[in-house]
């Protein structure tokens, strides 16, 4: 029996239009991974933010952390779209984000040893979100929607720990509510698992 070869037209357009769909699924997937973990590292640094500073420090972690799980979940319709998939591997999954150096620091209430470590993740998250963004302009504009929107907000995750680790005043206003996903919003209802963007409640 042969099998019949699907019509992607959703895929088909975007090759027209120049577009490395193998690319942009590669760098979209590595990207999930990033999210994924600096989720799970960024949920175990903000429990060791102790004493009357680290309450402070916990709110603004905990508003990246979610942010973070939100990106992650962003991604995984458009995977799909684009014919690709997860790794069924968990470990696999984890071991390609590379975030290692999000493990606890020594000692591990350090509060401004956490703090450079999530700066450090956010500058990183800055530059492979600027990267799709650089492979999908003009050529994917689904991806493209996704990835600027995300960019911005890890662009605002960077300022707050400039500012909690150098003085650096970000315009910082604390979300409205956990996971609030500012910069993800499109219309009322939904959910980031169902069509890669998303909603408030």
């Amino acid at each position: 029996m042969v099998e019949e070869k699907i019509n992607v037209v959703g895929v088909n357009v975007l090759k027209q239009n120049g577009a490395n769909v193998d690319e942009i699924l590669k760098q979209l997937i590595y990207n999930a991974s990033v999210e994924f973990t600096a989720y799970y590292y960024f949920t175990n640094l903000r429990t060791h933010c102790t004493g009357l500073d680290g309450e402070g420090i916990k709110g603004v972690i905990e508003d990246a952390r979610l942010e973070d799980l939100s990106h992650f979940e962003s991604c995984i319709a458009r995977i799909h779209e684009l014919g690709g998939s997860l790794p069924n591997d968990a470990m696999e999954f984890v071991r390609m984000s590379g975030c290692e150096f999000l493990q606890l620091p020594t000692p591990t209430t350090n509060l401004n040893e956490i703090l450079k470590k999530c700066l450090t993740a956010e500058q990183g998250a800055i530059l492979n979100w600027n990267k799709m963004c650089n492979l999908t302009f003009g050529k994917d504009p689904a991806t493209y929607d996704i990835a600027k929107d995300i960019l911005k907000e890890e662009i605002e995750h960077e300022s707050w720990f400039l500012e909690l680790i150098y003085g650096r005043p970000s315009g910082h206003m604390r979300r409205k509510f956990s996971g609030e996903r500012p910069h993800q919003v499109r219309l009322a209802g939904g959910d980031a698992s169902s069509d890669s963007y998303c909603f408030p409640d």
